[in-house]
Parts: structure tokens; sequence; C-alpha cells
């Protein structure tokens, strides 16, 4: 009976310090956080006050094009390794949190250039994408829906509304994809 007691009180403090532990979302910026935040809007591309692209959501759940885009580039590229709606999986991490704590330019990089890390307690690879022109022309896509992810401003799965494709996205599409 005394065990029993013992076993019962240690798993209640246990849960009680997993419950108060403070989460890694606590830690990360809120879609209304400046460095996340919409600042203006150029030819249907949204940017932060530091020229760092951003998505927009309207208040119905409207998503900017390039939050839309980004959700089937990401799907179509990404998820394979990185797990569905950038939640992560056992072979990779969750992009949704990278888009959050990675500086963009050194996003970039990570995309552009792959990674590699390998000691005693780590075996990972991040293939370069740079001459896949479906990562490339829409990285900012798969960015801003990442980013749009982490703050969970976008649910899990296809976003239901989303603005249409500006002309000046469709001819830098057009222009990157040749």
């Amino acid at each position: 009976m005394l065990t029993n007691r013992r076993l019962l009180s240690a798993g209640l403090a246990g849960l009680l310090a997993f419950v108060a532990a403070p989460s890694l979302a606590e830690d990360l910026p809120s879609r209304d956080d400046p460095s996340i935040a919409a600042a203006y809007e150029e030819g249907g591309r949204y940017f932060t006050e530091d020229d760092i692209p951003t998505f927009n959501v309207a208040e119905d759940g409207t998503v900017d094009w390039r939050t839309f885009s980004g959700f089937r580039r990401y799907h179509a590229e990404c998820h394979v390794c990185h797990g569905p709606d950038g939640e992560g999986s056992t072979y990779a991490p969750a992009l949704k949190v990278s888009a959050l704590t990675l500086d963009y330019y050194d996003f970039v990089g990570v995309v552009a250039e792959g990674r590699q890390k390998v000691n005693a307690s780590e075996n990972s690879v991040m293939p370069s994408f740079g001459t896949n022109p479906n990562v490339m022309c829409y990285l900012d896509d798969i960015y801003v829906y990442l980013k749009a992810r982490g703050t969970e401003a976008v649910a899990r799965g296809r976003p239901p509304k989303k603005d249409p494709k500006s002309d000046s996205i469709r001819e830098d599409e057009d222009a990157c994809m040749g």
C-alpha cells in the first residue's frame, strides 16, 4: 500500500511538473509581434517592417495568395520529410518552428545550400534545393506559410479561402519558371 501511494505521489508530481513547465510556444513570437506582422503590401506580397516576407490573414480567415501557394508548395516538396503542415516528423524537424526561430536569410541559405550535421548524437542531412525551381521560385511562399503555421494564424490543412493571385506575382512566377 505504501508503495502504491509513493508511485501515485511521484506520478502526480511528474504530471504537475509537466503541466507547469513552460512550453516552447510561449517563447515564440505571436502573429501580432512586429517581427511577424505585416507592415506593408506590394503587389499582393506582404512584408514586415524589416522588409521580410510575411503572411496576411483577414478576420474571415482569407489568406493572402503567397500563404496559400506556400501551403501547396510545402506539401508538394517538403512534407515528405518535415511532416504535414510543418509539424515535423521523426525524420526531420518542425519547420513551422524554424520559420519563427531562424533568421529569414539563414532559412533561405539552408534550403538553397542544404545542411549536414553529423556527430556522436546526431546524423541529419538537409539536401540542397538551390537548383530546384519548384522550391526556389516559391521559397518566400513556403516561408510565409510556415510562419503562419508557427503562429497558429493558419490552422492545419488547406486554407479554405484565399486572395486571388496578383498580376505581379504571376509575372514573377512566369519569369522564374521560364
